[in-house]
């Protein structure tokens, strides 16, 4: 198949499939609830809106005010402490946005001075123009924050 047929064939499969409003929120794994709830809300600015019991475990909705950015930790029974690890079948990271330049620089500043170790923000070109960190939550589920700049 010819990269025309290929987009076609894309086209026509996306427009036979209902309609999403976006993303909702991401359920992570960890190891101790109240570490990670108290981990997130001092270090990301969320706030907790959920307190969920459930067969097997226990669940924390979050959610940054003013956002769109809701994250629901999940605490299983049967969870053994495995570290995280990237390269394992589910998630590899998850990217938060920035709204702008300086703000990336800002999260990274308010991160490292509260202990967080992060990578130095890296520019890139391709396959958009955006400058970006990654850092780790206590679990060392990989995280990321994100500036794409939008060409003005």
């Amino acid at each position: 198949m010819d990269t025309t047929q290929t987009a076609h064939a894309a086209t026509r499969s996306i427009r036979e499939v209902p309609a999403l409003g976006g993303l909702h929120h991401i359920g992570i794994t960890v190891t101790d609830l109240q570490r990670s709830v108290r981990w997130y809300s001092d270090m990301l600015g969320m706030i907790q809106w959920m307190d969920e019991q459930y067969p097997g475990g226990r669940a924390a909705g979050l959610m940054r005010p003013g956002t769109q950015v809701f994250i629901g930790l999940d605490s299983h029974d049967r969870n053994a402490g495995e570290p995280f690890a990237a390269h394992r079948t589910g998630l590899d990271h998850l990217a938060l946005a920035a709204t702008t330049r300086a703000e990336l620089d800002a999260w990274r500043t308010h991160l490292t001075g509260a202990g967080v170790a992060c990578g130095e923000i890296a520019e890139h070109a391709e396959p958009v123009p955006c400058a970006l960190f990654t850092f780790a939550d206590p679990d060392g589920i990989a995280l990321e924050l994100i500036y794409i700049y939008d060409g003005s």
